[in-house]
């Protein structure tokens, strides 16, 4: 079967990858923050999940903010069970390359993230960041909640229009359910701090919402 724009058109459920039952083994604590990985989080604490190109870069981004708990990269918005990284690579899993960040909301809201993850970024370009061209790239909100739909929603329209006031096109981050989200190979976790000189794949429009 031949997919000739597989790079950069999500394919239906009928002709992903299957992928498999078995998780992918995540290291018990975050290189930089300490924390855990995985569940169970504090009380305290909620998740966001967003896709903003390679997520070596962007995964740092959110590490690197106050309020934030632990942030882990993975996979999510295809169709592909435990995908592993190279099948992501071919665009037959759906997945967009995303960051789960777990934050106190008391130091830090879901609409500062927001803002952080809109001025990250370039949300005006589909189905790619920059260089890096396919599905796995795409600007992508997440919800954790049924709760950060409107904050979402406002976020965007609010950047859209600072976007057009600066002649630059429209949004194009898709905003869904985060129905599941799998996590990626160990090497790819807190990668930029494990290898600070490589490649980081983000640049900004240089708008800002203030």
């Amino acid at each position: 079967m031949a997919f000739p724009h597989q790079k950069t058109e999500i394919p239906p459920a009928a002709e992903a990858l299957p992928g498999r039952a078995e998780a992918m083994p995540v290291a018990p604590a975050h290189f930089v923050l300490g924390g855990p990985l995985q569940p169970p989080f504090p009380a305290t604490c909620e998740e966001a999940v967003f896709g903003l190109g390679c997520f070596w870069g962007a995964e740092r981004r959110f590490w690197e903010c106050s309020g934030v708990f632990t942030t882990a990269v993975g996979y999510a918005g295809g169709h592909t069970q435990n995908p592993h990284y190279e099948e992501v690579c071919t665009g037959r899993t759906g997945h967009n390359e995303v960051v789960r960040v777990v934050f106190e909301p008391a130091v830090v809201s879901y609409a500062a993230l927001l803002r952080l993850f809109f001025e990250s970024h370039d949300p005006t370009q589909g189905m790619r960041q920059g260089n890096d061209v396919g599905t796995q790239y795409r600007s992508g909100i997440y919800l954790r909640e049924a709760s950060q739909q409107d904050e979402a929603n406002a976020a965007r329209d609010a950047y859209q229009s600072k976007l057009r006031a600066a002649g630059l096109g429209p949004v194009t981050t898709e905003i869904v359910e985060a129905k599941l989200f799998y996590y990626a190979e160990d090497y790819h976790q807190q990668y930029l701090a494990k290898n600070p000189q490589g490649y980081c794949g983000l640049d900004g429009t240089g708008v800002v919402f203030d």
